[in-house]
């Protein structure tokens, strides 16, 4: 799994950018081809336009022919033969719009002229913005055809040339803004990719996780086992010698032991239950009213033994004016009883372990508080201390027993009363857990 894990992440990884990477390109690809498209339909549209109007020419309005000389006449003689002479620009904007309509390019604004040329160029019909689109070669660009005369019309040889003359905005930013919708989606797709990637490299770690969490919890199991049932061999062994059986204080001695370590198995075997029906939360809470103080003195006591084999000491400060709640007794005790327990597992070699165990109010909450000048925890370790099945090593995997539920079952507990636990540590110096739980309504006092 240790070799495995990071190929998968890496092989992942690379599926993704190439995913990505192949996704942008056939996004660019289809802009470009769409704007190549759009420009062909556009040239194409004012090449069919420009041929329309061009059946128009040649044949005389009826607008009366002015005489004059030199080229004044011959001007004058050709504007009757001009697309320009034959129809407004309200005229020719229908007809350039349904042009556009037809190739699917009604979308497309547009600006449009009509330049006439004979001894000089002029404009015979545009529409308002025509020139300002015209000049503005940088965010504009203008398609152009002639209209050609039919051969054979009566004013062939006398209407002067005209061009069809259409300008429209950058077909670049027309057709990115037509294909929002698409790269949008395209987008949402690329999110949903790399949300999937997130869930499965945070799905695989945490099994990853949990299957080491599984070794140690195993290994830790074995050895709790192991330990009490050696002993228990031996005092079995001890029992069948004739100077134990003819003692009968050392028969008692033995047998004490035998129900000790069994007493103990079975306390193991009913946390690793309780732990199992928590996990299901399936916590059943007896709840009555309870004294905080005379609960924790009662634990207190069973501890002071303990203290004084490794000459520690337990100071209590139950300073808290209002300490009835409703609560579990059971639980509660055992909650007080584990925190009370790792203070004192969690001690220095060779350095008395000294336990403060402090309680203050308010009219809402009571405060418990639990210190020690154990070894502490790191960082990472304080962030990790409720978690199931999760112990601090300190070197040997076995050098503190037990199974790391305890702190997990405190943060249950507590939890299921209605309350908040927290921890703070600094490694080598100690460590402090308080916990908050609600007064019992009818207590608290008024603000």
């Amino acid at each position: 799994m240790k070799r495995t894990f990071p190929l998968i992440i890496v092989l992942i990884s690379l599926s993704l950018i190439g995913i990505i990477v192949i996704q942008i390109s056939w996004l660019n690809n289809m802009l470009v081809l769409r704007e190549d498209q759009v420009k062909d339909k556009v040239q194409y549209t004012t090449q069919l336009i420009a041929e329309e109007l061009s059946q128009y020419r040649g044949m005389p309005s009826s607008n009366k022919i002015l005489p004059g000389f030199g080229d004044e006449f011959s001007y004058e003689l050709s504007k009757p033969y001009n697309v320009g002479n034959r129809f407004t620009a309200q005229e020719l904007y229908e007809m350039i719009k349904k042009g556009f309509i037809k190739q699917d390019l009604e979308n497309i604004p547009f600006e449009f002229g009509l330049a006439g040329s004979g001894s000089i160029t002029y404009m015979e019909r545009k529409s308002t913005n025509f020139e300002n689109w015209m000049n503005d070669t940088i965010d504009h660009k203008s398609y152009a055809w002639p209209l050609s005369t039919p051969s054979g019309s009566p004013g062939e040889s006398l209407a002067s040339e005209e061009v069809l003359i259409i300008v429209v905005p950058q077909i670049k930013d027309i057709v990115t803004k037509s294909l929002i919708p698409r790269m949008v989606f395209s987008l949402l797709l690329i999110g949903f990719i790399i949300t999937a990637f997130y869930l499965t490299i945070r799905t695989m770690w945490r099994q990853k996780k949990v299957s080491e969490i599984k070794n140690d919890f195993i290994n830790n199991m074995t050895h709790e086992f192991k330990t009490p049932l050696a002993t228990i061999s031996l005092a079995v062994d001890a029992l069948k010698n004739e100077k134990v059986m003819r003692d009968p204080a050392k028969l008692s001695y033995f047998s004490g032991i035998i129900k000790e370590e069994n007493q103990r198995m079975n306390r193991q075997v009913e946390t690793i239950l309780k732990s199992a029906l928590m996990d299901r939360q399936q916590v059943d809470l007896n709840l009555k009213q309870i004294n905080v103080h005379e609960v924790i003195e009662d634990v207190a006591d069973n501890f002071a033994l303990r203290l004084e084999e490794k000459k520690g000491t337990l100071e209590t400060n139950l300073q808290a004016e209002d300490y009835i709640i409703d609560a579990d007794e059971v639980h509660f005790s055992n909650l007080v009883n584990n925190l009370l327990d790792n203070a004192v597992k969690y001690s220095k070699d060779n350095v008395p372990p000294k336990v403060s165990l402090s309680t203050s109010s308010n009219n809402k909450k009571i405060l418990i508080k639990i210190e020690d000048n154990g070894i502490g925890m790191s960082r990472e370790t304080l962030k990790r201390i409720f978690e199931k099945f999760f112990r601090a090593h300190t070197g040997n995997i076995h050098n503190v027993k037990g199974f790391g539920l305890g702190l997990s079952y405190v943060k249950t507990v507590v939890e299921a009363h209605g309350g908040v636990i927290k921890a703070d540590s600094v490694l080598g110096k100690g460590s402090c857990l308080s916990i908050e739980l609600p007064l019992r309504k009818g207590d608290q006092r008024p603000t």
